[in-house]
């Protein structure tokens, strides 16, 4: 499950350095998570630190359009590494 950033978000820039896989970066108006490259920080730390430093409530939430098992989040840290 990649995690989703809503439009509550108030580019406060605490979520892109804390991202391990470099996933967060700015979009158009707020900030957005690359699906393919968030892991929910597994491999990383035992919760998403975006989530952890996230001033908002509900700001960054689990993204329903790709939805991914543990497994398959430990497969994609993995892939993600070895590219590194």
């Amino acid at each position: 499950m990649a995690l989703l950033i809503t439009d509550k978000c108030i580019n406060c820039d605490m979520c892109d350095p804390e991202c391990p896989n470099g996933a967060i970066s700015m979009g158009d108006d707020i900030y957005e998570i690359d699906h393919n490259l968030c892991t929910e920080c597994k491999g990383h730390y035992d919760k998403p630190t975006c989530q952890s430093v996230c001033p908002i409530n509900n700001c960054i939430i689990i993204d329903p359009e790709h939805v991914e098992t543990e497994d398959q989040l430990l497969e994609k840290f993995v892939v993600i590494q070895n590219l590194a």
